[in-house]
């Protein structure tokens, strides 16, 4: 003992002269004289060699000034304060749990006098933090993950990676938003790093199709609480891939893990790809194929009626100057007598059934569109306006009921066209291909030629019956789109019921055709119906005969002309007239509306080209 303590000063000036140095010219106790007394059980060589190395001992024991006192046990060290220095680690520990747990710097750096640094060493870390998390740490290092990282792998996560080595937060209740974030946001973190998980053989495109999901957009849109979180499935520390038995999304185990979230789920259910990548022919060739199906679809009928409707901008404003130069020379084209009287186009109950569409649409738009664009900013600032995913759903599914309503009504209405109504004549069929149905026939197809000629300056415009070639297709897309919308639809509301008998792949399916078939409706609607109704120079800025129901005798000449003729054949005019309304707040009411959404459908289209040229 007496050996140590006299040896001990000059060991320390030899190992670490600078701190000898500094002490006797600054410090208040030399570390030659702590040496003296605790010599024996503090190792010179190894707290030089720390990297603390540099520091006298009242670096850290600051209140021991006098050794005498602190011989004679009038001064005692305090609790040493290592913000002092590590003011930015401290700043993240103070506000991390393990601060709240009691646990203390020293609890983790065992040994301040003889640390060495753990440059990077991710085995060191697992531990020590399973010297306390003992459960964790031995599931770990049996996860793919820890046996990777003990083989020396450094791209393997430890538990740093995931919780940080100081500023650890408290994790909270395991469906709270924190929790399900942090069990997705720590595997995002590397998984998404398409380089390290090339070089290591693990699926480069884990958290792009999650992303894509269902699960993954309403991460995205901040709730992830309602959803399904990578930890969810694969758990929190015991990772293994698939094909071990002990896995959790091993295929004798995805049940199970299925029926966490969804307690009825059934084996058919659980073929669910959580991870589908719709353009990997090989591996999905039926996603593959609807995808394409899709796409293919949007980009010929978007190709198709926008050339139709830029024809028809194009040709209109030529034929509106053309009638505006005839007027100023004093030509009337149409000696209309009585032009502005009224007459009836439509019931209070076709009114009534489109509003029904007016409002169910823009709402299923309103609340679909920002879970089909959940990277934009915009879709976030509109699920919070709802108050989160759930109550869209809930308003995106009302608007789902009032769809299905509207379209029941349709069908029970042509019922009674065809077999009840007894002012119509023929029968079923002659009033099926009559000029009242809405069905297609072989006029529609001379009108469709004769309209082309009028876009190419090559005939006159053609004088429509009751209804049009494009009412028409608007009236049928609606048909389609109840069997691809409203179907797939159902199944992604009601997954677990129709994964009693559909295998969980179809779900897959179900969420590329609402997906595209959505996109599809949405668009069209926005560009060529609201152009076809409201935006052709003839209409513009607005028509409201949907609204109430009237259309005036120069109008129906104008755009209906085979319509009128036939009436006035029939003496059927004076049947339909109806005087001039005197309610002005009702006008002024539908008027607003169909402005509202008018504007609130072009700033959906807004949106939607936005995010599409790649806004963020």
């Amino acid at each position: 003992m007496s050996i140590i303590m006299k040896i001990a000063p000059i060991v320390l000036s030899l190992l670490f002269p600078a701190v000898s140095a500094f002490a006797d010219q600054g410090m208040a106790v030399a570390p030659s004289v702590c040496l003296r007394c605790h010599g024996d059980r503090i190792s010179a060589s190894a707290f030089a060699a720390s990297p603390h190395g540099r520091n006298a001992c009242t670096s850290c024991h600051v209140e021991l000034t006098d050794v005498e006192k602190h011989a004679r046990g009038e001064l005692a060290p305090g609790k040493v304060q290592c913000e002092r220095c590590h003011r930015l680690v401290a700043s993240r520990y103070y506000d991390s749990v393990h601060i709240a747990k009691g646990v203390s710097c020293t609890d983790c750096h065992t040994g301040v006098h003889s640390l060495t640094p753990w440059k990077n060493d991710k085995q060191k870390v697992v531990g020590i933090c399973g010297r306390c998390h003992q459960k964790e740490a031995s599931v770990f290092v049996r996860s793919i993950h820890g046996k990777s990282l003990m083989a020396g792998n450094q791209d393997s996560p430890a538990c740093n990676d995931c919780h940080g080595l100081h500023g650890i937060k408290p994790l909270g209740n395991p469906n709270s938003p924190f929790h399900k974030r942090f069990n997705s946001l720590v595997c995002m973190k590397c998984h998404s790093n398409e380089k390290m998980m090339k070089r290591n053989g693990v699926f480069t495109l884990a958290v792009k199709t999650y992303e894509n999901s269902y699960h993954g957009k309403n991460f995205r849109l901040g709730f992830p609480e309602r959803v399904a979180g990578c930890a969810d499935c694969h758990t929190s520390h015991f990772v293994l891939p698939a094909s071990n038995p002990h896995s959790t999304v091993n295929p004798n185990n995805i049940v199970k893990t299925c029926r966490r979230c969804h307690t009825r789920a059934t084996p058919l259910f659980a073929r669910y790809y959580p991870h589908a990548e719709p353009r990997d022919r090989k591996e999905y060739p039926v996603l593959f194929w609807t995808l394409a199906s899709m796409t293919g679809l949007l980009v010929v009928t978007f190709a198709v009626f926008w050339v139709h409707t830029l024809l028809w901008l194009f040709r209109g404003f030529i034929e509106n100057r053309e009638k505006l130069g005839l007027l100023e020379d004093g030509y009337c084209e149409l000696p209309v007598s009585d032009a502005n009287r009224l007459y009836r186009r439509f019931r209070w109950k076709h009114i009534f059934l489109h509003m029904l569409v007016i409002i169910s649409f823009l709402g299923l738009a309103l609340t679909g569109l920002p879970l089909k664009f959940s990277d934009q900013p915009w879709a976030v600032t509109f699920m919070g306006f709802y108050g989160g995913a759930a109550n869209a759903g809930v308003i995106h599914r009302v608007c789902a009921v009032i769809t299905f309503f509207y379209f029941f009504s349709a069908i029970a209405m042509g019922i009674h066209f065809l077999f009840i109504r007894r002012d119509i004549p023929g029968n079923w069929l002659q009033r099926l291909l009559g000029p009242d149905s809405l069905f297609p026939n072989l006029r529609d197809i001379r009108d469709v030629a004769a309209m082309a000629r009028w876009f190419l300056f090559k005939g006159p415009k053609p004088a429509f019956e009751r209804w049009t070639y494009w009412e028409k297709f608007d009236f049928f897309a609606v048909f389609w789109g109840m069997f691809a919308i409203g179907g797939s639809g159902l199944m992604l509301w009601f997954p677990v019921f129709f994964g009693r008998f559909l295998p969980g792949w179809m779900f897959n399916v179900a969420t590329i055709v609402h997906s595209d078939e959505a996109l599809l409706a949405t668009g069209f609607i926005f560009t060529v119906h609201f152009f076809n109704t409201h935006g052709r120079p003839e209409k513009f800025p607005m028509d409201f005969v949907i609204f109430n129901g009237r259309i005036s005798r120069k109008e129906m000449y104008e755009e209906r002309g085979d319509q009128w003729k036939r009436y006035e054949e029939a003496g059927l005019t004076d049947k339909f007239a109806v005087a001039r309304p005197s309610g002005i707040l009702y006008d002024f009411l539908v008027k607003g509306f169909g402005f509202m959404a008018l504007f609130t459908g072009l700033l959906l289209l807004a949106l939607m080209v936005y995010a599409f040229i790649g806004g963020r």
